[in-house]
């Protein structure tokens, strides 16, 4: 006689003792519901293992025939942590340039299987794959990081003819560096190609907007041999004041640069610079602020400096008016010719 306290066998054990003590296997069966290949499979299962072998053996999860492969699976997974912003068609775009191929939904399905289908999940394994290296960053640094600013923010359509014509400028707070104090980003993008130039300063004031323009803009378009025609701006106290005693109107006035400003309470007009912070915020400070510790603001500028390079020459993603998909550098020697063509040759 088989005894067992267990419920998950009791009834398989009760069926083998009634047809004992029934001497008969059919009646057995037909009393408990049973098919006779059921008893004779329980009673071979008893005879080989014993009782235990009637307990219920978890099912091996099934190999899915459209299932990718391991290679291509640790190669999504770890796209994810070393570029968290990026999206799904733009993970599959960029691991097909490494030779995998996997299509945005089988991105997308592999994200689920891995709690990573979106970006603040995918900062949580940055994070964590951070901390396992031996790099812990302080909890007021993650929750400066993790703030997300300006989320929905209109790109609103801009008059621009060639590359020069018009130019956007904004300030944006990165945040603070314990010992260096609060961070101000000074940018610059070109509506028209979308190359961009950022410039990082402890103060936010009329003289770090001027600097921007001298050391950096100015010097690449007549690097380009283009004219600086036009600048947007917001009504910031850092771009506007009185002409005669404000710098960066005296810088724009002595540059013979014409100074347009956004629409009053309507940010959304410089939506074009809105629209590259986020980007800068997501794809570069969000991610390096997990690997890095910085103690001066040369540091985080030269990481900034090498993320532009990547940004204007290989970030192909560009899906504006005028870049169509190629790089920004791409789109303003493009431009040169437009501008060659009407404007030059017009002259």
């Amino acid at each position: 006689m088989l005894n067992t306290t267990d419920k998950i066998i009791k009834h398989k054990t009760g069926l083998l003792n009634l047809a004992e003590e029934l001497g008969n296997v059919s009646k057995a069966c037909q009393v408990m519901s049973y098919s006779r290949d059921t008893f004779y499979r329980y009673k071979s299962a008893v005879d080989e293992g014993g009782v235990e072998a009637l307990l219920e053996r978890a099912r091996r999860k099934p190999n899915m025939a459209n299932r990718v492969d391991e290679v291509t699976e640790s190669a999504v997974i770890k796209n994810a942590t070393d570029f968290p912003a990026y999206g799904q068609a733009r993970t599959s775009n960029e691991l097909r340039k490494a030779g995998i191929f996997v299509s945005p939904s089988g991105v997308r399905s592999i994200w689920l299987r891995h709690d990573l289908a979106n970006f603040k999940k995918r900062l949580k394994a940055l994070e964590a794959k951070v901390a396992e290296d031996g790099i812990i960053l302080t909890e007021a640094q993650v929750q400066v990081f993790e703030k997300k600013k300006l989320d929905d923010v209109a790109c609103g359509e801009i008059e621009t003819a060639h590359p020069g014509y018009l130019g956007s400028q904004d300030t944006f707070y990165v945040g603070t560096i314990k010992g260096v104090g609060r961070i101000y980003q000074q940018s610059y993008i070109d509506t028209y190609c979308k190359v961009a130039h950022a410039k990082l300063y402890t103060t936010e004031t009329p003289i770090t907007a001027a600097d921007l323009l001298n050391d950096q803009v100015l010097p690449f378009y007549e690097e380009q041999d283009l004219p600086l025609l036009c600048i947007l701006t917001d009504r910031g106290t850092e771009y506007c004041g009185r002409p005669d005693k404000h710098d960066y109107q005296l810088f724009l006035a002595i540059n013979d640069i014409d100074h347009t400003k956004t629409k009053v309470k309507h940010p959304q007009t410089n939506g074009i610079c809105e629209r590259f912070h986020k980007t800068i915020l997501q794809e570069s400070y969000q991610v390096t602020f997990r690997k890095n510790l910085y103690e001066s603001i040369e540091q985080l500028q030269a990481d900034l400096d090498q993320w532009l390079i990547h940004y204007n020459t290989e970030r192909t993603t560009h899906q504006g008016k005028m870049c169509c998909g190629r790089t920004p550098f791409e789109t303003m020697i493009k431009g040169k010719e437009v501008w060659k063509e009407k404007f030059v040759n017009q002259i």
